[in-house]
């Protein structure tokens, strides 16, 4: 297991010398502050309001304004409608709303994990195929250490990479969020739109519920372009193909939901969160349990396929 570990930390060392990593850091750092910079000068008024004690009297006079509006401007049903629903939710069940704060502004920036899909990918996709370019695979493989260790031991630092990324993002956007917009507490409730209807929500669960969801996707694609950096040593090649099939997937799974089989394609069953909040899941029939049969199965035919091209290869020609 000693080996396993050194083999694992000499790939981040490796990792962390390039300039390309500090440069995906970097770039989510930039992402966080200008979102909130923007979040927090071109938001919505009614996003950062405080409310007083008669704060049921105020929604109630928002209410009557927006329904004025509406009367006035047809176009402004579009927004006002769903403020309206809102406030009659938080009249309804008797909760105070709470202005816009730190915690809110993490939950929102979960879509920035598509972004680390597409760093992950890069990385996963040259940690195999860079060292066959350049000839530093012999130089790797003539130590005492099994190929499979040493394939191992990079798919693993894939992950960590990905999961440092994903806990900068986390702290990146709490601190950014904290002190553009404030903090409503350690752990308050907020007021979404579950599209049908509002629910009232501890704000950890939901950032937990939702970074965690994303990083099924983050997971499989990662294992896909480490699978084709393994099998056909070209970085290009596994970086255009998954982030093809990364962006494209919802696109072709919704071409294909007419036919039965389209359940087994990959891209129907990464999203596990379809099967939360009352949501239908993409092809009728499907459950949680079949998607994560489903997505076990294509994770071991990835990682199975890798480790058959890279442990059976001969490199005494490269």
């Amino acid at each position: 297991m000693s080996n396993f570990m050194k083999l694992i930390w000499n790939e981040q060392i490796k990792l962390y010398a390039k300039k390309a990593t500090w440069v995906m850091f970097a770039v989510i750092l930039v992402i966080a502050i200008g979102g909130g910079l923007i979040t927090k000068f071109f938001g919505t008024e009614s996003d950062f309001k405080e409310y007083g004690d008669n704060w049921q009297t105020e929604l109630q006079a928002e209410n009557e304004q927006l329904m004025a509006e509406m009367a006035d401007d047809e176009f402004a049903g579009f927004t006002n409608e769903f403020i309206i629903a809102e406030n009659n939710y938080h009249l309804e069940n008797n909760i105070k709303p709470q202005p816009y704060d730190g915690w809110e502004y993490v939950l929102d920036n979960s879509f920035l994990t598509s972004v680390i899909s597409l760093f992950t990918i890069i990385v996963a996709a040259g940690i195999i195929s860079n060292e066959f370019k350049w000839g530093t695979i012999k130089l790797l493989l003539i130590r005492p250490i099994s190929r499979t260790k040493i394939l191992f031991s990079k798919y693993v630092s894939v992950l960590i990479f990905a999961l440092t990324l994903l806990v900068f993002l986390l702290l990146s956007s709490w601190l950014v969020g904290a002190l553009l917009f404030g903090l409503n507490g350690l752990n308050p409730m907020v007021v979404q739109d579950m599209m049908p209807g509002y629910a009232h929500n501890d704000v950890l669960g939901e950032i937990a519920k939702s970074y965690g969801f994303s990083i099924v996707t983050l997971v499989m694609m990662a294992t896909f372009a480490f699978m084709i950096s393994a099998i056909f040593r070209s970085s290009g090649m596994a970086i255009g193909l998954a982030i093809f099939l990364m962006m494209a997937g919802n696109t072709i799974v919704a071409f294909l939901s007419q036919y039965e089989w389209s359940k087994f394609i990959l891209f129907a069953n990464t999203n596990l969160e379809q099967y939360t909040n009352g949501m239908e899941p993409t092809i009728p029939g499907m459950s949680m349990t079949f998607s994560i049969i489903v997505l076990l199965v294509y994770f071991a035919i990835f990682i199975g396929a890798a480790w058959a091209a890279f442990t059976k290869r001969d490199v005494a020609g490269n």
